[in-house]
């Protein structure tokens, strides 16, 4: 996580590298991409693919009409957060299913998977039908 975004106390304003939101939101694409972290400016710089631009177009479209409730399905979870995703909330693909992800300030500059694990805690219980005698008798916690 990059030390240059911070939300304030009370009284003070989201900034991200020096941009307040709104002034985020009203640079082009190229010019949020110079103060993204390295990876992110290079996805952007080197252009985005056919199903990034769609789900781009999607989320500009959903922010116009009003409809941020609605969640956006979507598989990419190497899009970068941008500015313009700020309030819309994404389902997001983590191998089963789709989880919802509700995208606030604190998320710009990382991507979607980020915040939608894949993998889950094991949790192992007794041994079961064709386990070995020593392993039956582990004792329980």
């Amino acid at each position: 996580m990059s030390s240059e975004y911070r939300i304030g106390r009370e009284g003070k304003e989201f900034a991200y590298r020096g941009h307040s939101l709104d002034e985020l939101q009203e640079m082009d694409l190229d010019e949020v991409a110079e103060l993204l972290p390295a990876r992110q400016r290079r996805t952007i710089t080197r252009g985005l693919g056919p199903e990034q631009q769609k789900l781009l177009e999607t989320a500009r479209e959903r922010t116009e009409e009003g409809t941020a409730n609605n969640p956006i399905r979507t598989h990419l979870r190497d899009m970068p957060v941008l500015p313009e995703f700020v309030g819309l909330t994404f389902a997001v693909y983590n191998g089963q299913g789709f989880e919802r992800v509700e995208v606030d300030p604190k998320m710009i500059g990382h991507y979607l998977g980020e915040f939608q694990l894949t993998r889950t805690s094991v949790e192992h219980g007794q041994a079961g039908i064709g386990a070995t005698r020593s392993s039956k008798f582990v004792p329980l916690k």
